[in-house]
């Protein structure tokens, strides 16, 4: 719904606002709620249409630095193929390049398994917002009340709240009794903002502040209230906010950048290095023994691309990978979740972190961590909500009693 209707409802009486909404006070009829269902679609939000696994995978194989690791095993490869011994061309004259072409690949399939990892994983716990909708909600249906599936509420429906519910779409309050909502998912405050189904007549400068608008997502802290749903699924505030982060362009790391702009400077000078190499000493060796010696420009050639092969920094991707591994681990150890490797080091280079209030990057749940009385300090344990936790004196000694004190 557009901004400038929303605003027409918080100004606007029950009688007016039923007739905007097309309903009436026992709520819409079965067939009505069908009809606004195929119109409006299942109340859900959606999920955007994810990448693929496999191209997940494969992109981590067909980076800048991965491909020039690819080229280079098969050089260190077909080096060892051409390679002659005792003269005889065509036979395995160098094992060792073997193994290290062999060696080359191996490093590059374990770097990017370890990466495809990281992002999978990341990817499935950051799936949250869809799970912020309850299964369940309250409506009047055929001027009954009536249990239905969330995803069936449509623009229209009278919904009933009462305390502990989950709300299910933005609506419109006709009837409260003291009530207030959780919705620190919205606005980041950590106290329930209290609610009210009069009208407005100011300015609404901000439409999740609208002191008699609920919202999907977030939940009744205490009171009753009947309400009319006036917006579902996409067209929610919460709704908004998913297509935002669904909509996000990633843009490449300054890491990712400088690791890009070294690969292409390395290829040059490696390819460079390689066809220099070739043509002298096909030259000097040419002069000294004679251009029509047979083994003269295979000789050369091979020499060409262990010469291109010593120029690629091998342990480069490694050294890098491993390096960021370690600070995703460090990090996780303080409950911070890593989605990709590459944004460690754009962590690193921030100076100014712009964050929002409480409930949206936290849990919203305000706990006591230290108590102060008897001019000593006493820490509290325990993580949020949870019942569990032990108070220690300064000393760090457990208080299992007020003799204790």
């Amino acid at each position: 719904m557009e901004k400038e209707k929303i605003i027409q409802l918080i100004r606007a009486y029950p009688r007016q606002i039923y007739e905007d909404l097309s309903t009436h006070a026992k709520g819409l009829s079965t067939q009505e709620a069908a009809k606004l269902r195929e119109k409006y679609g299942p109340n859900i939000i959606k999920k955007v249409k994810k990448v693929p696994t496999w191209k997940i995978f494969l992109k981590n194989f067909i980076s800048p630095m991965a491909i020039l690791l690819w080229i280079a095993g098969c050089i260190s490869i077909i080096a060892a193929f051409l390679g002659d011994t005792d003269e005889r061309i065509g036979v395995l004259g160098d094992p060792q390049m073997l193994y290290l072409g062999c060696a080359i690949w191996m490093v590059n399939i374990i770097n990017g398994l370890f990466s495809f990892i990281q992002q999978h994983r990341a990817g499935k716990a950051t799936d949250a917002l869809s799970k912020m909708m309850p299964t369940y909600a309250r409506c009047m249906r055929d001027g009954q009340e009536t249990k239905i599936p969330a995803e069936d509420l449509v623009p229209g429906d009278l919904v009933i709240l009462t305390e502990g519910d989950r709300i299910s779409a933005d609506c419109r309050i006709i009837v409260s009794d003291d009530l207030s909502c959780a919705q620190s998912a919205l606005d980041g405050e950590a106290t329930p903002s209290r609610k009210i189904s009069e009208p407005f007549k100011g300015e609404v400068e901000n439409i999740p502040a609208a002191k008699n608008l609920v919202f999907a997502g977030t939940s009744v802290a205490t009171g009753f209230a009947r309400c009319i749903v006036y917006a579902t699924g996409m067209d929610t505030e919460l709704g908004r906010i998913a297509s935002l982060t669904q909509n996000i362009t990633t843009k490449r790391s300054l890491l990712q950048e400088e690791i890009t702009r070294t690969s292409k400077v390395v290829s040059i000078i490696a390819v460079s290095v390689g066809l220099v190499i070739f043509v002298l000493g096909t030259i000097i060796n040419g002069i000294a023994s004679g251009f029509d010696k047979p083994t003269l420009y295979l000789t050369q050639f091979v020499f060409a691309l262990g010469m291109m092969t010593a120029f690629i920094p091998e342990g480069l991707s490694p050294i890098v990978t491993l390096s960021l591994a370690k600070a995703v681990q460090r990090i996780a150890k303080e409950g911070a979740l890593v989605k990709t490797l590459n944004s460690v080091e754009t962590l690193g280079s921030t100076t100014v972190i712009c964050s929002d209030k409480t409930g949206t990057l936290t849990k919203n749940e305000m706990t006591v961590k230290s108590l102060y009385f008897s001019g000593i300090t006493h820490e509290v344990t325990g993580d949020g909500y949870a019942p569990e936790g032990e108070i220690h004196d300064a000393d760090g000694k457990k208080i299992t009693c007020i003799d204790d004190i």
